[in-house]
């Protein structure tokens, strides 16, 4: 799965160098685009808002970055990823990893395909050198070539 980035990651799931007054608005950003590529209904954006409020900030997992997700339900009609990078950051409450600049939005469709897709953008944003490559990256095709690279 973690090979076909193109499916789990079209064009209109992305919105490069948008502007978010809060961590609500950026996960609402990343819910347009999951619900844009038919990933989701828009349900989904409201359990990935819940998943925030009750559980805290723990979606943001590296400095800068926020993997907006909830668990798979109803809601999510197919796997698929949406990313969105903010003009500029916002705090979500997470005191390590605060502000947020990309918000990488995340529909599993059951918990196998949820961690297969999860785990493949980890471990391309665990490297440094491919994390400075998304964020100067012009297009959604430059994004998924680094990706996929």
């Amino acid at each position: 799965m973690a090979t076909d980035i193109d499916g789990f990651l079209p064009d209109s799931s992305f919105m490069l160098d948008v502007p978010a007054q809060d961590w609500r608005e950026a996960i609402t950003l990343a819910g347009k685009g999951l619900t844009a590529s038919g990933f989701t209904t828009e349900a989904y954006t409201g359990e990935m808002i819940a998943a925030v409020e009750n559980l805290g900030p723990y979606m943001v997992i590296a400095p800068g970055l926020a993997l907006a997700h909830s668990r798979p339900s109803a809601a999510v009609l197919n796997t698929g990823l949406s990313w969105v990078r903010l003009s500029t950051p916002v705090k979500f409450g997470n005191k390590a990893n605060d502000p947020v600049s990309l918000v990488i939005g995340l529909a599993g469709k059951n918990e196998d395909e949820h961690i297969v897709v999860m785990s493949a953008i980890a471990s391309a944003l665990s490297d440094p050198v491919k994390t400075a490559q998304l964020k100067a990256a012009a297009t959604p095709e430059d994004i998924r070539r680094i990706l996929k690279a």
